[in-house]
């Protein structure tokens, strides 16, 4: 079991890396790293941006926020999300993107 849900985590990291790749961020990749007592996420290439990515059957929206507060320490950046995948599509454009509000407001345009 272990190892199918490594399988499904890796699987879905690609696919983000991916996606971002072809959508405007050409130096998107999967972080080969992740996993280490600094871990700094599961997708470089976006700079200043830390990305965690998640295929789970059941959300720990609280947990993968605490974790991806981690990474983006450090990883040196003010600027995280946490990307679900969405039950019933490797759509990666319909996935989440969860973040913190006083994350939100840094990228939002100023008034």
């Amino acid at each position: 079991m272990a190892n199918s849900n490594k399988r499904k985590g890796s699987a879905a990291e690609l696919a983000v890396a991916r996606w971002l790749a072809a959508n405007g961020w050409p130096d998107a990749e999967r972080r080969y790293d992740a996993g280490r007592h600094d871990d700094r996420g599961d997708i470089r290439g976006i700079p200043g941006v830390t990305l965690e990515v998640k295929n789970h059957q059941r959300l720990d929206l609280a947990g993968w926020l605490r974790e991806l507060a981690a990474e983006m320490e450090n990883d040196g950046t003010d600027i995280g999300a946490v990307v679900v995948k969405k039950r019933g599509t490797t759509d990666v454009g319909q996935w989440y993107a969860v973040l913190p509000m006083e994350v939100l407001i840094r990228i939002l345009p100023e008034d």
